[in-house]
């Protein structure tokens, strides 16, 4: 059983990760639900080398913290065990320190980074009072941690999964008044500790008290914080880069950013965009149905929101990363298709294999998507191509050409390949793409003049085999054999 109580009970599980992908891998143990970025994690922060457990590693700095407690008085400043509240903080996920303070190096402005959805309780909402509570404790540790440091970096992260937990859109009055409520509160409580610091270790810096936002809806214990003065630190509270600690804690959004894609580095929702969905009672599948249709289920917010939601927060964070650039250029907008709408259902085989090429067009008659359907090949070149067919679909609604799209994907070279047999339009292809884009421009732009594909011979090294390699690579009279052709023959010679 774990030494320190905060941890016992804590299910924890064994991952072999690597700090970064040329180093070795590094055993590592943490909370048993922890994935497998936050191993990833883990294993660049702790120092050293060999096994890691996050309980050891988080004790190399809340110890000294400790220690440093005892030794100064400040130990129940907050009426609390303060080593307890930081092991608690780690294990709910709710906060951690940043990089530096982890490899034991870095502390002129020591900082702590809070994860807000982990404030969140589903059915109460945000909890403002625990928000704050954590506040103080992050800003007491970094302060034992470097009593000298003029400055403190005490921040949040993951404001977009906060407000996607809150059923808020990011671009909105109310998100920018819940976002600008949590920063004051973080300023508030950052501040006050500062100055109870500071009755006991002395002031270092005046300060103004922050006013409380005009739009607040924050709970009479969090509006009974204004900061005292004097107070021990120039500034407490910074917003900075992304760091290691935030792949820790799970977040999944950096600071006030908001969320540029629902889909995370594995190719599922990210955990924002499954709380999108909830707060309007939306499975994925109805999501996916209506993406398909042409609705735009995941509004990705432009750079006059971000830039807006700066403006909410920066009055009550004091060291705030450079007001985003607000693009003066106009994405063109989205052409939806309508939901009842024609097309054809194309039967076809290439080189023995069947698909199934189905389109939807625009009341004029254009392409606006298209469906592959793939029903004997393995699932994963099945979700590969009905992917890719999302993908083309995707592109012709947002005003890229057909012409561009058969231009890159005719005469695609792998298998399978061969003749065609069910399109009497399209004779032979050199891949499953080649024929639907072959039979997409027959059919909708009216090419009947593309050259004939030319199937390569399986046996052996095809490099230089076929006739159109073979073929001048200029209008000139070249000799008969091409470049690449006469390439596969050449030796080395030595002297």
């Amino acid at each position: 059983m774990s030494k320190i109580k905060p941890w016992h009970g804590v299910r924890t599980r064994k991952a072999d990760a690597r700090p970064d992908p040329d180093s070795d891998a590094r055993r590592v143990i943490l909370p048993a639900l922890w994935n497998d970025r936050a191993a990833e994690a883990l294993a660049a922060l702790a120092p050293g080398e060999g096994l890691v457990l996050l309980e050891d590693a988080a004790q190399g700095w809340i110890g000294p913290i400790a220690d440093r407690a005892l030794r100064t008085g400040l130990g129940n400043l907050l009426d609390s065990n303060l080593a307890d509240e930081l092991h608690t903080l780690l294990i709910t996920r709710r906060g951690a320190p940043q990089d530096a303070v982890w490899r034991g190096f870095g502390f002129k402005a020591p900082g702590f980074v809070l994860n807000l959805p982990a404030f969140h309780t589903p059915g109460e909402g945000f909890d403002f009072a625990a928000f704050a509570r954590a506040t103080a404790h992050a800003a007491l540790a970094m302060t034992l941690l470097s009593p000298a440091s003029p400055t403190l970096g005490i921040g949040f992260t993951d404001l977009a999964g906060v407000l996607a937990d809150l059923g808020l859109d990011y671009d909105s009055d109310a998100a920018r008044s819940v976002a600008a409520d949590i920063a004051y509160t973080m300023r508030a409580a950052a501040d006050h500790t500062s100055a109870l610091v500071a009755e006991r270790l002395g002031a270092i810096a005046e300060t103004d008290t922050v006013k409380l936002p005009a739009t607040s809806k924050l709970p009479a214990m969090v509006q009974a914080l204004p900061p005292l003065t004097p107070i021990r630190h120039a500034a407490t509270t910074g917003l900075s880069a992304p760091c290691l600690a935030e792949a820790l804690l799970g977040v999944e959004t950096s600071g006030f950013a908001p969320e540029f894609s629902p889909l995370s580095d594995t190719g599922s929702l990210t955990r924002t965009a499954r709380a999108t969905l909830a707060a309007r009672s939306m499975s994925a599948e109805a999501a996916l149905a209506a993406t398909l249709a042409g609705q735009s289920v995941f509004a990705q917010p432009d750079s006059a929101a971000h830039a807006a939601m700066f403006d909410a927060v920066s009055p009550y964070v004091q060291v705030m990363p450079a007001r985003p650039a607000v693009s003066t250029t106009t994405a063109p907008a989205r052409r939806s298709l309508p939901t009842r709408r024609n097309g054809y259902t194309q039967k076809a085989a290439v080189g023995g294999h069947k698909l199934f090429l189905r389109t939807g067009e625009y009341t004029d008659g254009s392409i606006g998507e298209i469906f592959i359907g793939l029903h004997k090949e393995g699932s994963a070149f099945r979700g590969l191509m009905d992917n890719f067919a999302v993908a083309v679909s995707l592109g012709l609604q947002n005003g890229v050409k057909l012409e561009e799209f058969v231009e890159a994907f005719t005469f695609t070279r792998f298998g399978p390949a061969g003749v065609v047999e069910g399109d009497p339009a399209v004779s032979r292809a050199t891949s499953l793409l080649d024929y639907v884009f072959r039979n997409l421009a027959v059919n909708y732009l009216g090419k009947t003049d593309l050259p004939e594909a030319e199937i390569e011979d399986e046996q052996g090294d095809t490099l230089g085999d076929g006739a159109r390699d073979r073929a001048p690579l200029l209008p000139l009279d070249l000799p008969d054999q091409s470049p690449r052709h006469r390439r596969s023959v050449l030796r080395l010679v030595s002297k």
